[in-house]
């Protein structure tokens, strides 16, 4: 099992760590909605790399029989370490490539609501929230747990999905 985790779980972590950067120290051109969009896309595709993973675990490990379970332990494993490249790559950008990312992303945040006619209590009020989450993120402990709850439900859907449609029982006869 830990030779498809690691194969399927690092490609899948090349790929949300390739998106990452390419994406996050352009934000500025791009823009945080569409850079948001282009990151959950790129978790999409690596994740569909949990699929892949658990099919192959089943087909050349297990058989080419697998339970939801172990179905389930696979791609959740997969995930994890897909997340932890993730992390990585978003430790090193963020302390290394982007250290202004919290200023960036308030003054975004503060311009959009402007945009929208929001009243200035309500702008301060939101500025406020996320100084102090960006304050939180300083912590590398709270940065890591909280970079890695980004991933983990995305790869938690496909590793459930996936489970349920590549279980295979023996043919009782």
């Amino acid at each position: 099992m830990r030779k498809t985790v690691l194969t399927f779980g690092l490609i899948a972590g090349a790929i949300l760590s390739a998106m990452m950067l390419v994406t996050l120290p352009f934000m500025d051109r791009i823009g945080f909605d569409k850079g948001m969009v282009i990151g959950y896309t790129g978790m999409v595709l690596a994740f569909l790399l949990v699929y892949f993973g658990i099919r192959s675990y089943r087909d050349n490990v297990a058989g080419g029989q697998i339970g939801f379970g172990r179905a389930f332990m696979v791609g959740l494993a997969i995930t994890v370490v897909a997340s932890a490249c993730y992390v990585a790559t978003w430790q090193f950008i963020y302390y290394k490539i982007t250290p202004d990312f919290a200023d960036r992303y308030t003054a975004y945040v503060v311009e959009q609501a402007k945009k929208s006619g929001e009243s200035d209590e309500k702008i301060a009020a939101q500025t406020k929230e996320i100084r102090e989450m960006m304050e939180i993120y300083k912590n590398p402990l709270a940065n890591i747990a909280i970079s890695f709850l980004e991933p983990l439900p995305v790869g938690l859907v496909f590793s459930l999905v996936s489970a349920g449609l590549l279980r295979r029982k023996r043919n009782p006869g």
